[in-house]
């Protein structure tokens, strides 16, 4: 069902890109891990005091003193947010309308694999590519902890909230894929590929001042990555199975419309 060597190609020709985004992330996340400051907690929390509207729209909340509550608060409030969506934008708007876009998907076609095949492989190049991101992410914070603060991170806890981070930029890869599979041109795919998952993320950014925007965190899928009921011990299991609902339903429209559709080559 999968072509090997076009999913070499994917992956090789991503290398430049996922490094950019490591060295990107390992900055923030060295960063915050290193200003912890254990017994006192971090210096978050004198920030969310002096501007309380910004910082709760943006998703941070009181860190607390724990290791766990500073990573939550300054790494998933938004930059293991916003990073890998971008790069996942990046990523999904090339995988098929960018080959339609230059020409070249007519090449690929030319080869006993067929659309289904193609579209299949792309897929899982992306979702492997998001895969690899996010376990560095876990990775590198293990690491930089296990470094300046040995043995006070919840790795438990950690690694849930990147069972469920993977599998929301997964759903929201699964946006910019099917603008992907349907679009004859990298600037369509980019526009709602782009446009709505960053719609979605000003949306939760409103729900999350509280009062009556409260009601709009049912119109994003960024409600279901909650760090505060991970961090309570809440089950990640529904929200993952939701997400993935999601990614499965949009990933299969894509590639089944793409499989039929007529193609300008």
């Amino acid at each position: 069902m999968f072509s090997l060597a076009l999913f070499k190609r994917e992956m090789k020709a991503n290398i430049t890109l996922l490094t950019i985004f490591i060295y990107l992330l390992t900055m923030y996340i060295v960063l915050i891990v290193y200003m912890f400051n254990p017994g006192s907690g971090t210096g978050w929390d004198d920030i969310i005091k002096l501007l309380p509207a910004v910082m709760k729209a943006a998703g941070f909340t009181a860190a607390g003193n724990t290791l766990i509550g500073a990573v939550a608060t300054g790494l998933y409030g938004m930059i293991v947010l916003m990073i890998p969506m971008v790069f996942t934008i990046i990523l999904g708007n090339k995988l098929v309308a960018g080959y339609v876009d230059r020409g070249s998907m007519a090449c690929l076609l030319a080869t006993p694999n067929k659309r289904v095949k193609i579209a299949l492989t792309q897929a899982l190049s992306l979702w492997v590519s998001i895969a690899i991101l996010i376990t560095y992410i876990t990775v590198a914070i293990i690491v930089s902890s296990a470094i300046m603060h040995p043995g006070l991170l919840d790795i438990g806890k950690l690694v849930q909230m990147n069972i469920v981070l993977y599998f929301l930029h997964i759903a929201l890869s699964g946006i910019c894929f099917f603008a992907s599979c349907i679009s004859n041109d990298t600037k369509r795919s980019f526009t709602i590929g782009a446009g709505i998952p960053v719609a979605f993320f000003l949306i939760q950014m409103l729900a999350n001042m509280g009062g009556k925007l409260e009601n709009l965190k049912y119109f994003t899928l960024f409600t279901l990555f909650n760090t505060t009921d991970i961090m309570a011990g809440n089950s990640i299991v529904s929200p993952v199975l939701i997400l993935l609902a999601v990614a499965i339903v949009l990933y299969g429209l894509g590639i089944f419309i793409f499989s039929k559709r007529d193609l300008p080559i």
